[in-house]
């Protein structure tokens, strides 16, 4: 009876979820869809989806944030953000993290979700991982938004690794992107989000998400071949925090 009973309070919590996620964006679809008309209006969409999207979604889930920083990102600085990949909440809380607008780089499947995918292909970078046109695409895409003062976001994971897998191996591609377009990388620790809920249905709960933005990488003296070098620095970085003791 008590599995019952719990099970009951899994799938309530995750319809929750998805509610929180579709009420902001119909509440304010006509300013969202404004705000996505151009490129040069990102900001202003940005500035909508960390406040009025991500935040309430966080709350309304019961898991407040405390972010660590080593290192503060300078207002107006393009940077490459990256951080382990668990869960959805890794959206928001990312989005809450960075006050410097920056655009995602992320799957083309996430295109199908209803609502929540149109949004996604006006905003977002996309990239077909099968498609060795579209990862090249990609990078003429990340430098003309970094051309116009935003950062770029990346879950260099490529994915959500299998549930026994504390941190998969890192993709090349982001680290190469940061080189290419002489941006600093900043190495993002996520604690909780897996916790809080993952991608396993019959799981997770209300409770404190913390994040830790480490000492950034900078790229300026680099070179391409340098890329893998920096790939397996950033990893380390973010394992090492992973398999800390729980003492925060």
């Amino acid at each position: 009876m008590h599995r019952i009973a719990q099970n009951i309070g899994f799938t309530l919590y995750r319809i929750w979820f998805y509610v929180l996620v579709l009420v902001p964006i119909l509440l304010f679809l006509p300013f969202l869809v404004i705000t996505t008309i151009s490129e040069k209006s990102y900001p202003q969409f940005f500035w909508l989806a960390r406040n009025l999207w991500a935040r309430p979604i966080l709350l309304g889930m019961g898991c407040p944030q405390k972010i660590f920083w080593e290192q503060k990102m300078v207002r107006g600085k393009s940077y490459m953000l990256v951080a382990n990949h668990t869960s959805m909440l890794d959206i928001m809380l990312m989005l809450r993290i960075s006050r410097n607008p920056f655009v995602f780089v992320g799957k083309k499947e996430l295109v199908k979700l209803p609502l929540f995918g149109f949004f996604y292909k006006r905003v977002c970078i996309m990239v077909d991982r099968e498609d060795s046109r579209s990862r090249t695409g990609v990078y003429r895409r990340a430098q003309r938004r970094l051309d116009q003062g935003l950062s770029i976001c990346i879950f260099p994971e490529g994915g959500v690794p299998e549930e026994h897998i504390l941190l998969d191996q890192f993709k090349d591609g982001v680290f190469k992107m940061a080189i290419a377009h002489n941006i600093p990388v900043v190495p993002m620790t996520f604690y909780d989000n897996k916790k809080r809920f993952s991608f396993t249905f019959l799981s997770g709960g209300p409770g404190l998400i913390r994040a830790k933005v480490h000492s950034f990488f900078e790229t300026a003296l680099l070179e391409d071949e340098d890329k893998s070098t920096l790939r397996e620095e950033v990893r380390n970085v973010i394992l090492r925090e992973l398999k800390k003791p729980n003492e925060k």
